[in-house]
């Protein structure tokens, strides 16, 4: 059982299986820096906390950015968009927000100029 403010919860648009994604944005810059998953779980204790909680579809489990790499992710605000089905997160990104190493997860996916 999630402690996730119902008015909140009932605002959101989920898959299948439970998860909105949540784009990670560098707050003072507007730098995109990463997505991942939420749940009302990890929502939950990202509100409370102050620090990026996510869901990892890959491990099953929650994940808090930085724990273990050292890269934290000091969340600054949450929003959600106009369709209930998409967090913004705006942080503060302490070093690479990437697990490859680069600053976002999107400096090499260029696809077109």
């Amino acid at each position: 059982m999630t402690s996730l403010d119902p008015a909140i919860a009932d605002r959101l648009k989920r898959t299948d299986d439970g998860l909105v994604p949540a784009i990670v944005q560098q707050y003072d810059t507007g730098e995109v820096l990463m997505m991942a998953w939420m749940d009302n779980e990890a929502l939950h204790r990202t509100l409370t906390t102050g620090r990026a909680t996510y869901w990892s579809r890959s491990r099953n489990e929650y994940w808090v950015k930085g724990e273990t790499s050292g890269n934290p992710q000091h969340v600054h605000e949450v929003r959600l968009d106009c369709d209930g089905d998409t967090l913004l997160l705006k942080v503060d990104q302490v070093g690479v927000a990437c697990h490859t190493g680069a600053r976002t997860c999107f400096d090499d996916g260029l696809l077109s100029a």
